[in-house]
């Protein structure tokens, strides 16, 4: 790779766990070397068809984080005669979004797009991705997860392809779970928890065993995201909002946890969300309390629980005290998407780049298990930055790579935290219930426009109609063409 654009000069924890979920990212302890780079030099603005050195032919990627750029050299080295030309701008503040916009009709358009799960559905429902159909039997020989082509699909054609599938599930403390509940083992803790109605009744019992000193999760924020996976309908219906009765499940549930005391109250990203990963959280009073669980995808082992399962101190640490199970409802939490811009003069060699990033099995293979590291990549390229890897353990969008690996992690880093179970294999067993079928490119923020509402109505300052009532003047405001009865 003899270019490299960087449009962003500091990557921090932030960029990188927006490539692979929702929600902000964490401001407390960056993982250790799961994510790549932490900081890279500014560079300049892209110029569409830039000549390569070497007469090699120009391919730029946009992405949102530096992850992809090790794909990208890795691609390099399988197409020896193209240049991929790398840029990387930060979301903040929507400016990857606003860039990408500015280049439509220009000659400064991108060939290749990363497109994050909070808003690949806007892109996929529009005009601006090209049809990538013919790489559909790529996908069938790979038995790529369903879930992964359906949020990349709109009205039967598919535009977006993701490397990684991001089921979520459900983590708990195995020295707890044995004092509560008479066992740690993950196939009973699964029948325990295994519907919302037994976690909530669960939490009762944390509760009442502890004497209040434990919680059954740190935020509500937490589960919200089971709640809205399991609709029976989409938020938007023949272009009038409606709210499926799992929507109010998930209100009534936030309610019973605040006022029975079931959660810590934490600030998903926040310090005391955080501290219940390592034992160091308190109360208003200075108590010492626990955690019981929390709810997260795949990248939340490596990219949040691990990193943060030790104080900052080194004084205290939960590692090798957790488990994973599916939990009480089947659910996906991020994600990367790519997709090719149909104004591309190099549609072929893009849908290429797609292809060898989301649905070549040795790719795929390699980035799982750690195979792309620092050496490997300078090998191929010598300007790729000192902090350039992916370590093993992402999840793989594919099950035919999943199927074949699994074992393999069996004594990994990441298992042995879970106390010797294998951390691909829960999230194996996870991947399969998991649906997106009713995603919609409205859903993020419709969602986001209940957050205050409920917040002040899980306080008491609000009652339950008042809730409604502004969350439907939020949306009002964020689609005005949107009936709303």
């Amino acid at each position: 790779m003899k270019k490299i654009s960087l449009l962003v000069s500091l990557l921090v924890l932030l960029s990188m766990l927006l490539a692979a979920c929702s929600p902000a990212a964490p401001a407390a302890e960056q993982p250790a070397g799961e994510e790549p780079a932490a900081e890279q030099p500014a560079g300049e603005e892209p110029a569409g068809e830039e000549p390569a050195a070497s007469g090699k032919t120009v391919l730029n990627v946009w992405s949102f984080t530096n992850e992809i750029l090790t794909m990208a050299v890795a691609f390099e080295k399988e197409h020896p005669d193209v240049d991929v030309v790398y840029t990387m701008i930060p979301m903040t503040n929507g400016e990857y979004q606003t860039k990408l916009m500015a280049t439509l009709g220009t000659a400064d358009v991108p060939d290749v797009v990363a497109l994050e799960s909070a808003f690949v559905k806007q892109y996929v429902e529009s005009d601006f991705l090209a049809d990538l159909g013919d790489l559909m039997p790529y996908a069938e020989e790979l038995k790529v997860y369903p879930f992964v082509t359906d949020v990349g699909t709109h009205n039967g054609v598919i535009k977006a392809f993701a490397y990684q599938a991001t089921p979520g599930a459900l983590f708990y403390r195995r020295s707890l779970a044995k004092e509560y509940f008479g066992t740690d083992d993950p196939a009973e803790m699964q029948e325990i928890l295994g519907d919302m109605d037994k976690y909530i009744a669960a939490a009762e019992v944390v509760k009442e065993k502890s004497g209040g000193d434990t919680y059954m999760v740190a935020s509500n924020g937490d589960f919200m995201n089971l709640f809205y996976a399991n609709r029976e309908q989409p938020w938007v219906v023949d272009g009038t909002l409606t709210v499926d009765p799992m929507v109010e499940k998930m209100v009534e549930t936030a309610k019973i946890f605040r006022d029975n005391g079931y959660e810590a109250r934490a600030t998903q990203w926040q310090e005391g969300w955080f501290a219940g990963m390592n034992d160091t959280l308190t109360d208003a009073e200075g108590n010492p309390k626990k955690v019981f669980s929390y709810f997260l995808p795949t990248w939340g082992l490596p990219y949040v629980l691990a990193p943060n399962a030790t104080s900052a101190d080194g004084a205290s640490t939960t590692v090798g005290d957790w488990a994973v199970i599916t939990g009480p409802l089947p659910y996906q939490w991020g994600g990367t998407w790519l997709g090719v811009m149909k104004e591309t003069s190099k549609m072929d060699l893009a849908k290429e780049f797609i292809r060898f990033c989301t649905l070549d099995e040795e790719n795929l293979t390699n980035w799982a298990t750690g195979v792309y590291t620092n050496e490997y990549l300078k090998a191929i390229d010598p300007n790729v930055p000192d902090d350039q890897y992916q370590a093993a353990g992402d999840f793989v969008g594919s099950q035919v790579v999943v199927e074949k690996i699994t074992a393999s992690f069996d004594d990994s880093e990441m298992s042995n935290f879970l106390g010797g179970q294998n951390s691909y294999g829960g999230f194996a067993e996870a991947a399969p219930n998991v649906s997106a079928r009713l995603f919609q490119g409205s859903d993020d923020a419709i969602q986001r426009a209940l957050n205050d509402p409920l917040n002040s109505y899980l306080e008491g300052t609000i009652d339950l109609d008042e809730m409604w009532s502004l969350w439907k003047d939020a949306v009002r405001n964020e689609f005005p063409d949107l009936i709303i009865p």
